[in-house]
């Protein structure tokens, strides 16, 4: 097999404008690119040279004459706008069947056993925002050891506790707990740790952060890719997301930043293979807060970024740059929206073309294995031979 790096970087959220069926869920009109480019904050030249203004649908942004990366919009197979499905369709796999929502909070029988199984009471239990659900029931958690318990428009069963209530450890334990008990109908997506620290009503959530995933359901790009020997390198939660299946290495992050600097880092490793970060700021701290300003700075200091890794990268390196879902934060909801995503593959050895509009995310899987000379299959369609020159 050939020696080759690819590299994969997820700007979690960056939706490019609603999907055919946007409507379905509630998201018409969504575009998070869109939505932040109106900001005095937003500047992006190097993804612009790359080609993002040249994929279909993002003209207002300006087109490069002579763009450098090949460019596509990328279609959502799967039923569903989270960042699971998103992420095990960019791997390989699609979802015919959405991961439950609880809209109304989760069902008593089910909360009656997180509560038997934890030994606390569960006080919240419905849909709610991370940062406001600290504020309104941190207190009642602080004084009574309840856990708050919350769910979001996502596949997601999170527990919050202040770290000075709930040590780290026990809390995870909680969550690992939580994630066997969680099986069958009631398979979400994600178990989340949330933790806080600080008095009322001065609550912050802290990095520490830990998502227990549902394993994927079928065999995904990072498994083949390990099995034929080569690295699958993960940067950020990429780990989480894929309940550790199929990673040879990896590093967590604590800002987008943060991703950025280890994923350079990695220009400097000998690997052979797949480097796979998400950044996720975009989406946590931006998208869900609906803060356009925020969004649109962390989008400008990243392109910075991303000029400097193009610019250490060596003669066969890959980069290829996309995103998961949409999360707009100029949209009345708090939620994840609907929408295509960018992608940008850019590379000394990368013919800078058109692919157009894309069937499904696992385009990108087929392309990846097919450049790494690993057999997978999937119902992606490679797109390796358009971009090599």
């Amino acid at each position: 097999m050939s020696k080759r790096r690819i590299f994969l970087i997820v700007l979690d959220s960056l939706g490019i404008g609603e999907l055919p069926d946007a409507a379905d869920f509630g998201d018409t009109g969504a575009n998070t690119l869109k939505s932040i480019s109106r900001s005095e904050k937003f500047s992006i030249p190097t993804l612009i040279s790359l080609g993002i203004g040249n994929i279909e649908g993002n003209g207002y942004l300006g087109k490069a004459n002579a763009p450098l990366a090949a460019f596509a919009r990328m279609s959502e197979c799967s039923k569903g706008k989270d960042t699971t499905i998103g992420h095990w369709e960019i791997a390989g796999i699609v979802s015919n069947e959405p991961l439950p929502t609880y809209p109304d909070g989760f069902p008593s029988d089910v909360i009656a056993e997180f509560e038997q199984l934890t030994g606390r009471r569960v006080i919240c239990n419905k849909p709610y925002s991370g940062t406001e659900v600290i504020r309104d029931y941190g207190r009642e958690h602080i004084q009574t050891g309840a856990l708050i318990v919350y769910t979001s428009a996502d596949s997601v069963f999170q527990i919050a506790a202040h770290e000075d209530v709930i040590p780290l450890e026990q809390l995870y334990g909680y969550c690992k707990t939580t994630r066997r008990m969680l099986c069958g109908q009631h398979a979400v997506g994600r178990v989340i740790a949330r933790p806080f620290v600080g008095e009322y009503p001065d609550y912050k959530r802290t990095p520490n952060r830990h998502d227990y995933s549902l394993e994927p359901t079928d065999i995904t790009m990072l498994d083949s890719i390990k099995a034929a020997g080569k690295d699958v390198i993960a940067v950020g939660k990429i780990n989480d997301i894929f309940a550790g299946r199929g990673i040879t290495k990896y590093e967590y992050t604590k800002s987008n930043s943060d991703g950025m600097k280890l994923t350079q880092s990695m220009l400097d490793t000998d690997f052979d293979g797949l480097c796979f970060t998400n950044l996720v700021d975009f989406d946590s701290a931006y998208g869900h807060r609906n803060d356009i300003d925020g969004y649109a700075s962390a989008l400008t200091q990243a392109d910075k970024e991303i000029a400097e890794f193009i610019s250490s990268m060596s003669e066969d390196d890959i980069l290829m740059i996309t995103a998961d879902h949409g999360c707009d934060p100029g949209d009345t909801s708090t939620d994840h929206t609907r929408e295509y995503t960018p992608l940008l593959v850019y590379g000394r050895r990368i013919r800078p073309v058109d692919l157009g509009t894309r069937k499904s995310f696992a385009d990108i899987a087929a392309t990846v294995c097919e450049l790494l000379d690993i057999d997978f299959e999937t119902t992606g369609k490679s797109f390796a031979l358009e971009i090599l020159k």
